[in-house]
């Protein structure tokens, strides 16, 4: 596959009008547009990488391949492969949820690609284990991807507003859940599988970039004991718990998660 193919096939968009380069990923069930609150404030200073990952937004579905995006390493394989077509070396990586996972495969695997990852929301590992609270038991992970298979869209109503958590505001659950009803089902169910039922915590050890951990204050997909091991077990890592609410504080507290990135960066120069 070329250059160009990739860009189109992960609808790559440039902006900007800096030149150290700066990866926005989306999360599960979501797309770029979900970093419009963000990206105008960086858009000075880094030339910013947008993009779809295969099966979200407005991506060539015709490039699903379900063996390939059965785990995470499917995923990290798409930022890897635009870093390489836009020849990308010390990118500025910023995930939100599983895509902070995402990064830290892809740094591990390339990393002269990456100079820092922003996580937000990351969680290593969703299921609670011997020693360690992810937030979920299995059960209630099966009983979500049950749910998924038998009422789709019941499962987004359910879903979304639990995610954003900011109900004072429904139309930011709404947004999630139209983001959600706009993918095709079997798409986002596998993406679902490979989110919820991975253990990343093995990986995070061997990391070579600094990284910023924002943690929202109450988060129900990764909660503040999430933060903390992530911190912990991640070397070079900077905590920062948020006021912010929810799980996706670069839609419902834009100013914060600004101010966040922004200080952590004039920090790290």
């Amino acid at each position: 596959m070329n250059d160009d193919d990739v860009l189109q096939r992960n609808n790559v968009k440039i902006i900007g009008r800096g030149t150290r380069p700066m990866i926005f990923a989306h999360g599960f069930g979501c797309d770029q547009n979900m970093w419009r609150f963000i990206t105008p404030a960086f858009e000075d200073d880094y030339r910013l990488i947008l993009f779809d990952y295969v099966g979200s937004g407005k991506s060539d579905l015709n490039a699903y391949d379900p063996s390939r995006y059965a785990t995470l390493q499917g995923y990290a394989q798409d930022v890897l492969d635009i870093c390489a077509a836009l020849d990308l070396h010390d990118a500025i990586f910023v995930g939100h949820s599983v895509s902070a996972m995402v990064g830290v495969l892809a740094a591990k695997q390339e990393p002269e690609r990456f100079s820092n990852l922003i996580m937000i929301g990351p969680s290593p590992r969703y299921i609670n284990d011997d020693g360690y609270a992810g937030g979920f038991e299995r059960p209630d992970i099966e009983g979500l991807l049950d749910l998924m298979d038998r009422n789709y869209i019941g499962w987004a109503s359910f879903l979304a507003p639990v995610i954003m958590k900011n109900p004072d505001r429904p139309e930011l659950g709404a947004e999630l859940q139209e983001s959600f009803c706009s993918t095709d089902p079997k798409i986002a169910r596998r993406f679902a599988e490979a989110t919820f039922f991975a253990d990343n915590r093995g990986d995070l050890a061997g990391v070579a970039q600094p990284s910023l951990i924002l943690q929202c204050s109450e988060d129900a997909i990764a909660p503040l004991e999430v933060g903390q091991y992530v911190h912990r077990e991640l070397p070079g890592s900077t905590l920062r718990v948020m006021k912010a609410t929810g799980h996706c504080p670069h839609l419902s507290h834009p100013e914060e998660t600004i101010e966040a990135i922004r200080e952590y960066l004039g920090r790290a120069s």
